[in-house]
């Protein structure tokens, strides 16, 4: 009679990888729910047997399996039971609290991370992994100034901790770098206030009237200085060159305010060049054109083609002892109406002042 054979590589394999869905032989946590399997649910329920220290380490070496395995929230399962029977061991507490707020900490509940490092450094001040954990999850939290703190409370006691050290490093540079930023935005924060009150400083003295839309500007345009002019006293604003005739206007986006209006009239209604579109009677032509600018007070500026903006300004200020009065910029611009000399500017001239009471 033949004796037992000797079992082939592959068999023997099998045969020892099948202990291992035997709990007693178990070598890890299954990835099942262990209430799906009876016999480790059986041998589960000797956890809760012994003191509340025995059960809590029990709990906490379960723990310590998901979690080697990357489980983090089963693991948290496990360290929240170990907790929960209140063990007498502060120590194994500690480690139970510790222990969860890793687990936490890879899943990103940094509050969690906090409120159980919290509870270590209570009964214990000088538990560096509280401090650690605590720290990093700060940092998440970009509380930069709580985590420095928390690395420096640690070191004191535990110089030679690299973790910690590490991380004290890696706070300070982030908040070093924040702080800068943050010193950069109040920077261009003051600058901007600063440009905000001389361009405002600038339109007063101009006697300029600001009028912004009730509902927010849509012109891309508004007054600047001119970044060409050395004195840095120069300013530059969007004109529209309205021509009542045709319900029709132009918009000067850059008119630098000393340029005489003769130079955009020249360039506009050259007599050589082809009249616009919409000049249906070809009366918009250099030299046949007249300009004219409204104060706030409705009163009407006839503009010589050699004056400039700043001719205009100076004209539309109220003399002494008057109501003030100015130019209007409205939704950032300034207006002035372009007629042709004759019958069409008397015919407008006598329509404006009938309807302003004149």
């Amino acid at each position: 009679m033949a004796g037992p054979q000797p079992l082939s590589s592959d068999d023997l394999q099998a045969k020892l990888d099948s202990f291992d869905s035997i709990p007693l032989f178990m070598k890890t946590l299954p990835d099942e729910d262990p209430a799906d399997n009876v016999s480790l649910a059986a041998l589960q329920s000797l956890a809760h047997e012994g003191t509340p220290d025995e059960i809590a380490e029990n709990f906490k070496e379960q723990g310590n399996e998901y979690f080697k395995g990357k489980r983090y929230r089963e693991a948290i399962g496990f360290y929240t039971q170990g907790v929960d029977v209140k063990p007498d061991n502060l120590i194994l507490l500690e480690a139970l609290l510790c222990n969860r707020a890793a687990c936490n900490l890879e899943l990103k509940n940094y509050g969690s991370v906090l409120r159980d490092c919290s509870k270590v450094l209570s009964h214990n001040s000088k538990s560096s992994k509280a401090y650690y954990r605590s720290a990093m999850a700060l940092i998440s939290l970009d509380r930069l100034e709580e985590a420095i703190d928390c690395c420096k409370r640690c070191i004191t006691y535990d110089q030679d901790n690299k973790g910690v050290q590490s991380t004290l490093e890696r706070a300070a540079r982030l908040k070093a770098a924040k702080d800068k930023k943050e010193q950069e935005r109040q920077q261009r924060l003051r600058q901007e206030h600063e440009a905000k009150m001389k361009l405002h400083s600038a339109l007063q003295e101009r006697s300029i009237f600001v009028l912004p839309k009730p509902d927010g500007s849509q012109n891309p345009y508004s007054p600047r200085f001119d970044p060409e002019d050395p004195s840095g006293t120069s300013l530059i604003f969007p004109v529209f060159f309205l021509y009542p005739q045709y319900a029709t206007s132009d918009v000067i986006p850059e008119y630098i305010e000393d340029t005489p209006f003769s130079v955009h009239l020249q360039i506009m209604f050259n007599p050589n060049s082809p009249p616009p579109d919409w000049d249906a009677k070809r009366q918009y032509k250099d030299g046949n054109l007249v300009v004219y600018a409204m104060t706030r007070r409705k009163r009407l500026l006839k503009v010589g083609k050699k004056m400039s903006l700043k001719d205009i300004f100076n004209a539309s200020k109220a003399k002494e002892g008057e109501h003030p009065d100015g130019l209007e910029l409205k939704d950032n611009c300034l207006t002035v109406v372009i007629l042709p000399k004759g019958e069409e500017e008397q015919k407008w001239v006598g329509e404006y002042k009938k309807a302003r009471g004149f």
